[in-house]
């Protein structure tokens, strides 16, 4: 689970490239587009940079990223639905350069959305915060699933309990495994320096 500062600094380069495509991801959606042509975008993309998908192939997965609109929670296929007003599609996307994977998510607006879609993205992002600032040496990995589990909960929303967030490097998955709410009994993690997470509020 340690990272050196040489591995660190190639999960940093791999982890410029997922923003970077994100980036270009979210600048092209529109009313009107396929979720296809949102993974056509992104596997261009990663081509031009040298880099790989981490989703395509994984257990059979069909596509380059993963696109999920409105209330599907992850992991939607891309393909012919499409983006309409004032929906919202999340976005997650992960790579691997040089052998060191990378791994994101952005949700964004298709168009105009309605208040309290703009609230619960808002929300989301900022509990995001909440679990990177829990995110400390010598902190617990429940502490990060605590802050963003009470800041969620607080707003009035939930928090999904089927996915949660992992440790990246040589693999897409590693440990630890990090929860977005509390569960007794389930492991956790000292945080120690040279760990590296994704969180995923």
């Amino acid at each position: 689970m340690i990272k050196s500062k040489e591995e660190r600094e190639k999960i940093r380069e791999t982890g410029r490239i997922v923003a970077d495509v994100l980036a270009e991801l979210r600048t092209a959606v529109h009313p009107g587009m396929l979720t296809s042509e949102l993974d056509r975008i992104g596997a261009e993309a990663l081509q031009r940079r040298g880099a790989k998908s981490s989703s395509l192939g994984y257990h059979g997965y069909p596509k380059s990223l993963c696109t999920s609109i409105n209330d599907e929670v992850v992991h939607g296929i891309p393909g012919d639905r499409v983006l309409k007003e004032g929906d919202i599609v999340s976005i997650d996307f992960a790579a691997s350069y040089n052998g060191w994977h990378a791994d994101s998510a952005i949700t964004v607006p298709v168009g105009t959305v309605s208040p309290e879609v703009q609230r619960l993205l808002k929300v989301t992002e900022d509990s995001l915060y909440r679990g990177i600032a829990a995110a400390r040496a010598g902190n617990r990995t429940t502490d990060i699933s605590r802050s963003i589990q009470q800041y969620v909960e607080a707003a009035g929303f939930s928090v999904v309990r089927q996915y949660g967030g992992h440790g990246v490097g040589r693999s897409l998955h590693e440990d630890p495994q990090v929860l977005n709410y509390i569960e007794k009994g389930y492991p956790s993690y000292t945080l120690k320096p040279g760990m590296v997470i994704a969180i995923e509020p």
